[in-house]
Formats: C-alpha cells, structure tokens, sequence
C-alpha cells in the first residue's frame, strides 16, 4: 500500500529547473521521531527512483518499508534521538505530483505534458517539505542510489542548511554505461504498441515494455557473482507458456521474470520515464561550470561515501571519485567499500553489512 501518511502543497507555481512550471504541486513524505528544535537532530532522506516515501513502518501503515531494518528505535536512524523525514520523489506516482497526476489547469492528466524533470526539483520538493515543516537546518541528509544525486543536488542548491551527507551507492553524476542501460530501458516501454505516445489506458498499460525495463534493470541491480552462487545452471521448474520457447529454461530467467510481474503494475510507466531520464541528466557539473566548482559549493561538516564493489550501476570507482570530490570542501570525508555479493541492491537486501557501516557514521 503506497497511501503517504503527509503531504504538503507548494504555495504557488514551482518553477522547474529545466523550465516550465507546475502548478501548486504536491509532494507525499514520512516522518519517524520527534523534532527538535529547528531541525538540530532532522534526517532528510531521498529515495531511489522506484521506492515511495513509507521507508519504515508507521503507526498509521504497520506495513514493513524499503528500509524497515535501518530506521526504527535503537536502529541506526534512532528515532529515539533522530527526527526522520522520507522524501517522495516529485515526479512519482507514490503521492507526489508527477505524469500520473492531474493538471489543475486543465482537468486532465499531465501525462507528457509534464515538464522536463531534473533531480534538482526532486530536492526543490524535499526543501519545501522542511520549509513547512519549520526547519532551518539539517542534521544530516541521506540518499540511496538516484536519491544520493538528488541528496548531492539538494546540498549545493542550499549550503546554508549545512550539515552533514551520507551518500549510498550515488554519484555526481551517471556513467554512459548507466545511460546506455537506462535509455534502452526507456525505449523499451515508448516502443510497446500499448504505451500510445503515452496516453495508454490506466487499465492497459504498457505491461510487455515494462516488463523487459525491469528484466534489464534486475539484471544491473544484482552482481554476477550472486547469480552464479544463487542460480548456477539451475533449470526452471515454472511451466513455460507457448510464447517462451526460446525463452525460460533456467531459473534465473524465471527470478527475472517473478521481479518484473511483480514490479509491472505498481509504477506508473511514465513516471518510470521521466525519473529514469532526470538521473542521466543530474551533472554536478552544472552548478558552477565544472564537477569541481559544484562540489566547491557545498558547504557540509561531515560526509561519508558507501560503495559496493560488485555494484554495476555505480562501480565504487565512482564511490572513489565522489569522495575525492567532497574532500575539496568538506573536511571530514570517509569512503567506505563494502564487499557485499548482492551489487546495487545490496542497501536494501544487505544489512548486516550496512547497519554497523550508517550506525558509525551517525555516532
């Protein structure tokens, strides 16, 4: 179930950062503690492109959240001492404005009339969320994958909130290998006869596209190295049906497939679209002239870099690079390497190698 707990509304038009405008939009979060002060013990974090603002549990949606084993009374975002505000990205489909919502200047849905999306307005929505919320600091902020550029974009668009950053698994910006496999992704669902330019039916959506994106996305979420323990030459128990051929013989395609229906269906594919597009287009680069301007803007006390070595997405030599990065005007920089089976995904499905890594860093 993906109901926000709290919204909050922009007070007039948000001005996007690639132009255009939305009007009034609305921006889904979570919290988790109690505020102090204003906003001294406050985590503002940014999620992934896929994931809703319901990170953990709730006494409103007892649901388990994406990062259920991380954020909780003596877990590492101790609510107990930490005030904990989960981001839904805008753009999504979880509660925030994004293509699936309704155009209040036109009744209908944004669809691609949405304008271009950058991680940037991401961060927009996530500083309006501490704006009302009555903050004017931040203890630390936290982003996972895309969030860690949406994290990076919200500290150098407001380096008057200080703080500190822990970026997981993150970069400055993509790599061409990312944007050839996020491209071709996105192709993938425009080119399913279903999508309609993207006016499909809420009923009927582009399932077949959806489903491949997802396949090839599973398939740089995990590391090679999990698959051969895991899966092996292993042969599939799943009855194939008459269309799979040539296709669905061994268990790791059935796992493929098990994740993508399981993912196909709950996310909007245009929102999909336009996030996927917003993280190749985040370049640090662009707030100052240079990568090395833009991290010379930021203005944090503490930052921590957390890799993966068998992470294909974002290879821990771009943890390397990043981290160099931040030590241009941050003091104190740690880069962590985790030697974790599980490649990107490893943050979600990986916490025993993750809780004492994030628990350090916040004391």
């Amino acid at each position: 179930m993906h109901t926000p707990s709290k919204t909050v509304q922009f007070d007039g038009d948000l001005i996007m950062h690639r132009g255009g405008a939305l009007q009034s939009p609305t921006i889904a979060y979570e919290t988790w503690g109690t505020l102090k002060g204003a906003g001294e013990n406050a985590i503002i974090l940014f999620t992934g492109l896929s994931p809703s603002a319901h990170a953990s549990s709730t006494q409103g949606n007892p649901a388990a959240g994406w990062w259920e084993e991380m954020i909780g009374s003596g877990l590492p975002l101790d609510t107990d001492r930490y005030f904990v505000i989960c981001i839904n990205s805008l753009g999504s489909c979880f509660g925030s404005t994004g293509p699936a919502s309704i155009d209040p200047a036109t009744g209908e849905f944004y669809r691609l009339t949405f304008p271009t999306l950058s991680l940037e307005d991401v961060a927009a929505g996530g500083y309006e969320v501490m704006r009302q919320l009555g903050l004017d600091k931040i203890h630390t902020t936290i982003g996972c994958s895309m969030g860690g550029m949406s994290a990076l974009a919200f500290c150098v668009r407001h380096p008057e909130l200080g703080g500190r950053l822990l970026s997981i698994s993150s970069s400055a910006r993509a790599l061409p290998f990312s944007i050839a496999v996020r491209s071709l992704q996105r192709e993938m669902i425009v080119r399913d006869p279903l999508w309609c330019g993207g006016n499909y039916d809420a009923d009927d959506p582009p399932v077949t596209g959806q489903r491949l994106a997802r396949k090839l996305g599973m398939m740089t979420y995990r590391s090679p190295q999990e698959w051969d323990l895991r899966f092996g030459r292993e042969r599939s128990t799943s009855e194939m049906n008459s269309d799979e051929m040539f296709f669905g013989d061994f268990a790791v395609e059935s796992y493929l497939k098990s994740h993508a229906n399981r993912f196909t269906g709950q996310f909007d594919a245009n929102c999909y679209l336009y996030l996927s597009r917003a993280s190749d287009l985040f370049d640090l680069a662009e707030h100052g002239g240079s990568i090395d301007a833009g991290f010379d803007k930021l203005s944090l006390t503490q930052a921590m870099v957390v890799g993966v070595e068998t992470d294909l997405l974002f290879p821990i030599r771009q943890q390397r690079e990043l981290a160099a990065g931040l030590q241009r005007s941050v003091s104190d920089v740690e880069l962590v390497e985790l030697d974790c089976l599980k490649g990107h995904d490893s943050f979600l499905v990986d916490m025993d190698a993750f809780r004492p890594v994030v628990n350090r860093f916040f004391e």
